[in-house]
């Protein structure tokens, strides 16, 4: 009878509301806020930014409460038991109104998530960039859900990637934080993704949501909570870990997600990891109400793919000859592999158009075996230069010497010791690669007081290197078991790292 009578409640408030819609209430946000990512805003095309518009309808309580009156009475405003009319069809759309995995009904109410619904379903260019972003989605839609259920993990964390980076392989933070998931170098090798100068497997859309499922199903299990898990994702198991100790006191009695929200009231979250819940929340509100919003787009066909296992150096123009199709298509399937052919000492897993591997395989046997190589190694003569080299390949200098990262030309005289070694590609190599940065590049705190957790690491191993001991770790990080997982941040405070020793032959590990 109780959630009759909240059906026939809610019933009466949208027939008595129907008409024009009124644009959800919001309420101002702080200047110049953005998509919570974990730094700077994505440096991507300006429109596929979701930046908030600084100017917004303002709504407060007060209003809220007199237009609340004005509509339907103190009397129903106040008390929900006075019997109201039935309406039938208002009631069944009720009962096929959408559901989540994740708790988003207990928090719709909340200023932030109330703006940034208000951002994301009314009008204007972060409604459009938004929908946008929904669009794009819907390519990796269930390849991604597919890989959360797998892992345990709530399908729609989904809009976790929409928030992160919508959808985009090759988004890339001025923080060198990279792809769909946002991964800085050092957290994706630590969680077991190739990040080199030739592949980058933070832009691989299936790897990288392998290794973010990998990486928040850790974190839950360290904090308890989804939306724990989602700000530590953000701002840093260490942060967040730091933050509960500090105010256990005033967070005492609060539990599960609700110890989100309750921390982000205080001084101590920075802004984007702040709104990175809420942005979450309100992603999955408005996404699976459209309609509710005036959001209509289109789907984009589904990520699928056949794979074929080809050898090192073979040029991607090769492939997708004898796979039938465009370089273009076969870059937006593996858009990991960044320099116009596969990497020198690897054979590889590649992905081609589904229904093309038969053609493939009988294509490939055909080629001349000197074709499935896309570059040679040269020994240097005598006054060889980055120059006089490309000359001969028929490519530019810039990019012979971008494919021979460790050759360092003489400073004075820019000629190339005799006898060097230097890989030369093809010209159809150099022009299928992507204008990428160096992967190895990063800017990420640059503070020896946190360690990202690698492979095969232990507390009592990475106390040892800080010169501290694992129970301190533990209380540092507020771990309640010696637990951690690859890719995690952890707080060390050590002056100074002991140098490490070199692994033995045989166990180095990619990238």
């Amino acid at each position: 009878m109780a959630r009759t009578a909240a059906l026939v409640s809610i019933a009466f408030v949208a027939a008595c509301a129907a008409g024009p819609r009124v644009p959800p209430v919001v309420v101002s946000a702080p200047p110049d806020t953005s998509v919570g990512y974990d730094g700077p805003a994505l440096v991507v095309a300006p429109e596929d930014s979701l930046r908030v518009p600084q100017a917004v309808t303002v709504v407060s309580a007060n209003d809220l409460d007199r237009r609340t009156a004005e509509l339907f009475g103190d009397a129903l405003r106040l008390d929900p038991t006075i019997p109201v009319p039935t309406d039938s069809a208002a009631l069944e759309g009720l009962e096929n109104s959408p559901t989540w995995d994740i708790d988003v009904r207990s928090y719709e109410t909340v200023d932030r998530v109330q703006f940034y619904v208000g951002a994301f379903g009314g009008p204007g260019a972060t409604h459009d960039r938004f929908v946008e972003r929904l669009r794009r989605g819907t390519r990796y839609e269930g390849m991604i859900r597919g890989k959360l259920r797998a892992g345990d993990l709530p399908e729609d964390m989904y809009f976790l990637a929409l928030v992160e980076s919508g959808f985009n392989p090759h988004a890339y933070s001025s923080a060198a934080a990279v792809g769909m998931w946002q991964f800085m170098t050092s957290t994706a090798r630590g969680i077991g993704l190739r990040v080199d100068w030739w592949v980058d497997e933070r832009r691989d859309p299936v790897r990288s949501t392998q290794a973010a499922v990998r990486f928040l199903r850790g974190l839950r299990e360290q904090f308890g909570s989804m939306y724990l898990a989602a700000a530590a994702y953000n701002g840093g198991p260490g942060r967040i870990a730091r933050g509960l100790t500090r105010y256990a006191d005033d967070l005492g009695g609060t539990t599960g997600d609700d110890m989100f929200f309750a921390l982000a009231e205080k001084k101590y979250l920075r802004v984007e990891t702040k709104d990175y819940v809420p942005q979450l929340v309100a992603s999955a509100l408005v996404a699976k109400e459209p309609g509710r919003y005036g959001i209509r787009f289109d789907s984009v066909t589904a990520f699928v793919y056949d794979s074929v296992r080809v050898g090192p150096k073979m040029p991607l123009t090769v492939i997708s000859s004898a796979a039938g199709t465009t370089v273009a298509v076969i870059q937006d399937l593996n858009p990991h592999i960044l320099r116009g052919m596969t990497a020198p000492k690897d054979s590889m897993l590649v992905r081609i158009p589904l229904g093309s591997r038969a053609q493939f395989d009988s294509a490939i046997v055909a080629t001349p075996p000197e074709s499935l190589v896309g570059a040679r190694t040269v020994k240097t003569a005598a006054g060889a230069t980055w120059a006089s080299l490309a000359k001969k390949a028929g490519i530019q200098s810039r990019s012979l010497a971008l494919y021979n990262p460790t050759v360092k030309p003489s400073k004075k005289t820019g000629k190339i010791a005799a006898g060097t070694a230097v890989l030369v590609p093809t010209p159809a190599v150099v022009a299928a690669a992507l204008p990428v940065p160096d992967p190895s590049i990063e800017r990420y705190g640059g503070s020896n007081r946190t360690h990202v957790v690698k492979r095969g690491e232990n507390l009592s191993v990475i106390a040892k290197r800080y010169g501290t001991t694992a129970a301190a770790i533990m209380r540092l990080n507020r771990l309640k078991k010696p637990l951690i997982f690859p890719g995690q941040e952890l707080a060390v405070r050590a002056s100074s790292p002991t140098k490490a020793k070199p692994k033995a032959s045989g166990t180095k590990g990619k990238g």
